[in-house]
């Protein structure tokens, strides 16, 4: 990446990766208390994970032009 918006998009890409990693503890964490329905909270975090890669997909599209 050499464009203007290279330090926005590693940072949105390791908040992605941080979020995946606290919605794998927290899934990890149910499983082992014996949840069976997938929490309201792990909806959301997937939701701000798509949110960030979809903010990054931008600004990679706005360096492309």
């Amino acid at each position: 990446m050499t464009g203007e918006y290279d330090s926005l998009i590693e940072r949105l890409e390791s908040v992605a990766a941080d979020l995946d990693d606290i919605a794998f503890d927290r899934l990890r964490e149910a499983v082992a208390d014996g949840e069976v329905m997938r929490s309201t909270a792990d909806k959301k975090l997937m939701q701000a994970r798509r949110a960030v890669e979809k903010a990054a997909g931008i600004l990679r599209q706005l360096d492309e032009t």
